[in-house]
């Protein structure tokens, strides 16, 4: 575990000191989406879980407690390190919470990962932690894309997993 690492809830200050974080690495996050997340985590429909390393902002995850896709179950959306902090076990560990988290509500939690090589540690960092493919092939902007159909491989092309918590 990384030495003065915290994982703790979203905070009304955090929006614009993770927009900053994350466009300094040119992620492309939002003040807004972050506003919004701590709107739906107000709400309810949302948990947002925020890492930092001696009180300095590393990552955070969200689980969104019902899913578009999955519907009946969970899904962890979202999920970031900066790149500085990554492969020090800080997504592990932002991944362990949300993972508990979910377990307190549902035995089954859902994941999307994206195609293109910039997400190729997440997928493996999935499969080694369990999660499995659906078996619905792959998605795109959320729906099951036919055989023999082009798509775009953007942010929108994933491949959506499950993992049994319980």
């Amino acid at each position: 575990m990384v030495d003065g690492l915290e994982i703790r809830p979203l905070r009304p200050d955090d929006p614009a000191v993770i927009a900053t974080a994350m466009n300094a690495f040119e992620l492309n996050k939002t003040k807004s989406q972050y506003e919004r997340y701590l709107a739906e985590q107000d709400a309810g429909t949302r948990d947002v879980l925020v890492a930092t390393v001696d009180e300095s902002y590393a990552g955070y995850v969200t689980v969104r407690w019902v899913s578009p896709y999955f519907e009946t179950i969970p899904e962890i959306q979202d999920f970031n390190v900066l790149p500085p902090h990554r492969r020090r076990g800080i997504g592990s560990a932002l991944m362990d919470a949300a993972e508990a988290k979910v377990a307190d509500r549902s035995p089954l939690v859902g994941i999307g990962v994206g195609l293109y090589p910039d997400y190729g540690q997440a997928q493996r960092m999935y499969v080694r932690r369990g999660y499995l493919p659906d078996g619905r092939g792959l998605i795109y902007d959320g729906r099951q894309v036919p055989p023999m159909e082009t798509i775009r491989n953007d942010d929108s092309a994933t491949l959506m997993f499950t993992k049994q918590l319980r």
